[in-house]
């Protein structure tokens, strides 16, 4: 592996979830299906949904100013801003662009990354590259999905699983050794289509057939996700754990992607972790895809539960398939 010039590392987080609420008891009366099917299958007993005004930009925007603040980083300061979604503002341009624009940060590039609840993951990685290797300095990450604008309402094994929000961290490069200590990820394209979105695409461009076959919501295959998605994410905790030659039992906390509860659990048994280790929040936002993590880690960072020094293990699954997972040191 060839040697890093430097690392990078957090230097600050920020979330941003909808008002709204939509309970297990909401879905009753929308769907046929009930709180205790929904929490003995999923863990999820809540939700957030965005209004029908809010966009992914505006989501984002929020998480952003909130991670910010709290690194003490003028938006101007920022070499890039790094947005990882499958339910951008619109087709082009990148919503990341966008963003640079509300929160003024002129002396940035904006780009997208399209790796569905991999995006976070996939966002870091290649902003820990572009600051590792020299070329950048400081870089927003962040990771926002509301995927109650692309959920079938009238499918109840999915419209249960999703909600809305985002969640960010700036990146601020630092000392080779400190700070990130791993990245992995890895996808497999023969599987797409047990996790997809069919229309919408110069595959299958929005017609009145495409709308009326329903064509625009997620399609999930989730016998065939549950199954890939335990053996990839164990996978990918193994991995990174190697690269930075690092034991399990030194991680203080490990951050899952927030997908279903099932999930969690079937992997946190094939590692052999106790599960006070284990950060979930999915009981209170559904699986809000990109932005499962970045919530998740914020959270912790602002509530005290993860202190400097701890290493935080991340990983993570998504359409694609994709996967991935971070080794880091929070300092």
């Amino acid at each position: 592996m060839q040697k890093l010039l430097r690392g990078s590392k957090v230097i600050g987080t920020g979330h941003y979830c909808p008002e709204r609420v939509l309970s297990n008891h909401d879905l009753e009366s929308m769907v046929d299906t009930s709180d205790e099917w929904i929490v003995t299958r999923t863990g999820i007993r809540e939700r957030r949904i965005a209004a029908s005004e809010e966009a992914c930009s505006d989501l984002a925007y929020v998480a952003a100013q909130r991670a910010l603040e709290a690194a003490g980083v003028d938006p101007k300061e920022l070499d890039a801003i790094v947005l990882g979604t499958v339910t951008g503002d619109m087709q082009f341009p990148a919503t990341a662009c966008l963003i640079q624009n509300r929160l003024g940060a002129t002396n940035a590039a904006a780009f997208d990354v399209s790796a569905a609840c991999s995006g976070f993951i996939y966002g870091v990685t290649a902003s820990h590259a572009l600051i590792s290797c020299g070329r950048m300095n400081r870089i927003l990450v962040i990771g926002v999905d509301l995927l109650s604008k692309i959920v079938d309402w009238q499918d109840r094994a999915t419209c249960v699983l999703f909600g809305d929000g985002a969640g960010a961290v700036v990146l601020e490069a630092c000392e080779a050794g400190e700070g990130i200590l791993g990245t992995y990820i890895k996808s497999d394209g023969s599987l797409a289509e047990l996790l997809h979105i069919p229309s919408g695409g110069s595959r299958q461009p929005a017609t009145a057939e495409t709308i009326a076959q329903r064509g625009h919501f997620i399609k999930m295959k989730g016998d065939g996700v549950f199954k890939y998605a335990v053996r990839a994410m164990e996978d990918a905790a193994k991995r990174v754990l190697e690269q930075a030659s690092v034991a399990l039992e030194d991680v203080n906390l490990i951050i899952p992607h927030q997908a279903n509860m099932r999930i969690v659990d079937a992997v946190v048994k094939r590692l052999e972790v106790p599960m006070e280790r284990v950060v979930v929040n999915l009981d209170r936002y559904g699986n809000t895809s990109s932005g499962t993590i970045p919530i998740a880690f914020d959270e912790v960072v602002r509530s005290g539960r993860v202190k400097k020094g701890d290493l935080v293990l991340m990983f993570t699954f998504g359409g694609g398939l994709t996967w991935g997972s971070v080794l880091l040191r929070y300092i």
